[in-house]
């Protein structure tokens, strides 16, 4: 097997595991937060989404599905288009309402096919480019989507915790 075999499996379990966390609920699950300060499910999603889209998008030298297919314009959010919601205050996590659980399952299909496409022409070689210099030791390819597939894990888990707190 090789590493972009592992790595497309590993992007596969995100997407069924985001399907199964939001598929079904409605606008309001999604926005609502279980205490103040707690992150909602339908941000949490946008996030991971948004996170994966920007930084595949990047180390492929693409545009972001988000903007190069209109999900921007569809989700309509009242946020910078290049928001990933890293950063974002209280205030600016409750403008993220999402639509509806359909947009984002949507979205989430259109970046997984993105980042399948890129991982599909991948080498083991690849892995070892420098991505990022910003960083010491500088970041890897191989590091980079290991991140993102960390990242997008640990936002699946805490969406699934709040989705069975709202009884779900």
């Amino acid at each position: 097997m090789r590493s972009r075999d592992v790595l497309t499996y590993a992007y596969e379990q995100v997407e069924e595991t985001f399907t199964s966390t939001v598929e079904g609920l409605d606008p309001d699950d999604l926005a609502r937060r279980v205490q103040p300060g707690a992150n909602p499910i339908g941000w949490l999603a946008w996030h991971l989404l948004r996170v994966q889209d920007d930084h595949v998008a990047e180390v492929a030298g693409t545009e972001q599905v988000w903007t190069a297919e209109g999900w921007a314009g569809r989700f309509g959010l009242p946020v910078a288009e290049a928001a990933t919601g890293y950063g974002m205050s209280d205030e600016e996590v409750d403008a993220v309402r999402v639509p509806s659980a359909d947009l984002l399952l949507g979205y989430a299909r259109a970046v997984h096919s993105r980042t399948a496409q890129f991982l599909a022409g991948l080498s083991d070689e690849d892995l070892d480019r420098v991505v990022d210099t910003n960083w010491d030791p500088p970041v890897t390819l191989g590091v980079r989507l290991v991140s993102v597939l960390s990242d997008d894990l640990q936002h699946l888990g805490q969406a699934a915790y709040v989705r069975g707190l709202l009884g779900g």
